[in-house]
């Protein structure tokens, strides 16, 4: 599907590999799958760098251009290992900054990231789009989290919460020319889900959801009737499932045209054989062992991967 606007899957991807990663303390509050570890700092991140060089090396041999950047000892930004909440990048070779909602977290923003790209990578940037400002005013919007984007479509899903709200929303559909749905997203315990990359994902022609977590019977139905409109089947997982991070997944394409489908072993466990027999016919499915990521700060593989749509040079 490659749509009137872009082609939806990615070749190449971003990954920022820590050096200081750890449970962050200033995004605990709204992010309930954080803080599981009992491990030390200094434990949580030699684990992270053990498993953040094993998805990379796994992604390069399923034939994803990965470029990872290392993160930087100061200032310290203990989830730099999620680079996809603070930058997007688009076949129109534009680059869109976010307003991160922790402190900590706005250092992540590095323009001699978005610089190498061009100059070590042959990666064209045209423009940078940067809506950081809306921090001055405590509104909110963190990336491809925030919102899960139909890139071929330009539609972009997004679950309300402290880290995703209104007026960066529209900011962001206007000057991407989006068409943004918006609705409330909960966890069994009926918290709101911080992020919509953690209840759903739109591949080329399969979206899962985990469609339980959204409780307004008219959003749920139109969220799954634009999925099916735009063409896509829809995997339905259960809140077991997006407590195993199944709902982070990201769909990718190798250099030789196939689908590659990245995800955690903990959600490919918690799939069921039918979830990924039908997966496993959409594409090749990569599996990376990413426990004490997850387990730390409350992300998983899709929050680590900022998909490089830019055109090469």
């Amino acid at each position: 599907m490659t749509g009137k606007f872009e082609p939806q899957l990615a070749s190449g991807v971003l990954m920022i590999r820590p050096v200081r990663f750890e449970s962050n303390p200033m995004t605990a509050e709204s992010n309930k799958f954080q803080g599981r570890s009992r491990a030390t700092p200094q434990q949580q991140n030699a684990q992270a760098q053990v498993e953040f060089d094993a998805l990379a090396d796994q992604l390069r041999d399923a034939g994803i251009a990965v470029v990872v950047v290392n993160d930087t000892v100061e200032p310290h930004t203990p989830d730099s290992i999620f680079p996809n909440n603070w930058v997007s990048f688009h076949s129109d070779g534009r680059v869109v900054l976010y307003p991160m909602q922790a402190p900590n977290r706005r250092t992540e923003r590095r323009l001699d990231i978005v610089e190498r790209l061009g100059a070590e990578h042959g990666y064209v940037v045209r423009d940078i789009v940067d809506l950081s400002a809306h921090e001055q005013a405590g509104h909110f919007l963190e990336g491809t989290g925030s919102m899960v984007l139909d890139r071929a479509n330009h539609m972009a899903y997004a679950c309300l919460s402290s880290r995703t709200q209104l007026d960066p929303l529209a900011d962001f559909a206007q000057r991407m020319d989006y068409d943004v749905m918006t609705f409330d997203a909960v966890d069994r315990n009926g918290v709101p889900i911080y992020h919509t990359n953690v209840l759903m994902n739109v591949g080329e022609q399969v979206a899962v959801i985990c469609d339980a977590a959204i409780p307004n019977d008219k959003q749920r139905a139109a969220v799954l009737q634009r999925l099916r409109d735009t063409g896509h089947e829809v995997l339905s997982l259960s809140y077991d499932q997006l407590d195993g991070f199944a709902g982070n997944m990201l769909e990718l394409r190798s250099g030789d045209g196939a689908r590659v489908i990245a995800m955690s072993r903990q959600a490919y466990r918690s799939l069921d054989d039918r979830q990924l027999d039908r997966l496993q016919a959409n594409g090749r499915i990569v599996c990376a062992a990413i426990d004490n990521i997850e387990t730390s700060a409350g992300g998983s593989v899709r929050c680590m991967l900022a998909e490089i749509h830019l055109p090469k040079g």
